[in-house]
């Protein structure tokens, strides 16, 4: 029997992620704020309305600063996954700045929901060489930061090599589970106009016609293959907006009609690992 799974992901960036940019002035703190203060509520609103779980993908930084709306994630019933502490980017760090950073974050989500994150996604999807094997060390259970598949997750590698005109080197297998994802089934690059003196992302683009390329990509996957799992991500700051709500609402009615099975991350990593592991 065909089973095709929709993970719906939230990053609650909140502001962490313009400050690590450089942009903590007071509106784009607003930014940040909005999807605590307004976005997670519309969301949370609209997963009780059709009963279905989702991962929040939560940096430390959220944690503490808006601990009432993240423990209203917490009871209501959807998973908490690690997103960092200070949403920099690992390909930034060190290796001690990275682990002291992805330990203060584990202890956040610890204080909120007591229990350690069986999940991890890097900020920016950007990993360092050292992210698998400190993701391992600390006994994760599942990646969602690369692309090496669509619907199939995967075993992430560690100590893959690549240096320009040499052959790729695939470093070797590790137990971590990778759920896949893909720029284009992120809302960010979409929806978000973003600007810093270097750098313009427009945005900005109607959430009725990327709800149809993400509604394609569900029918896509059920007409490829008997099993798999689809991960749209997405961040309260930026879906929250009204107009866009309604946009997401029509795209989880589909789902629905067409026989999407919901679940959290977390859950589908375990499901997929049974698969590859039998």
């Amino acid at each position: 029997m065909s089973r095709h799974i929709v993970c719906l992901t939230f990053d609650f960036d909140t502001a962490s992620g313009f400050i690590a940019r450089g942009l903590a002035t007071p509106t784009p703190l607003s930014r940040g704020e909005f999807g605590a203060r307004v976005g997670a509520g519309r969301i949370l609103d609209l997963c009780k309305r059709h009963a279905i779980p989702t991962t929040w993908f939560t940096p430390g930084f959220t944690i503490e600063s808006f601990p009432k709306e993240c423990e209203a994630v917490v009871a209501g019933g959807h998973e908490i996954a690690h997103h960092s502490w200070a949403h920099v980017p690992p390909a930034m760090q060190s290796r001690e700045e990275e682990e002291a950073d992805m330990v203060r974050a584990i202890q956040s989500i610890r204080s909120l929901t007591g229990a350690a994150p069986r999940g991890y996604r890097s900020p920016s999807w950007d990993l360092s060489a050292n992210t698998i094997d400190l993701l391992v060390k600390h006994g994760f259970d599942y990646d969602s930061s690369l692309m090496g598949d669509d619907y199939a997750p995967y075993k992430a590698r560690n100590g893959d090599a690549a240096k320009v005109g040499e052959v790729l080197r695939f470093g070797t297998e590790s137990g971590l589970m990778e759920m896949p994802i893909s720029w284009t089934m992120d809302d960010h690059p979409h929806f978000e106009f973003y600007r810093t003196p270097d750098f313009l992302m427009p945005g900005l683009q109607s959430p009725r016609q990327v709800m149809e390329s993400w509604k394609d990509e569900f029918r896509y996957m059920r007409q490829s293959s008997d099993w798999g799992v689809l991960t749209y991500t997405m961040h309260p700051y930026v879906i929250g907006r009204g107009y866009r709500m309604l946009a997401l609402e029509d795209l989880v009615e589909f789902l629905a009609r067409e026989g999407a099975v919901f679940m959290t991350m977390a859950e589908a990593a375990r499901e997929a690992r049974r698969r590859l592991e039998a």
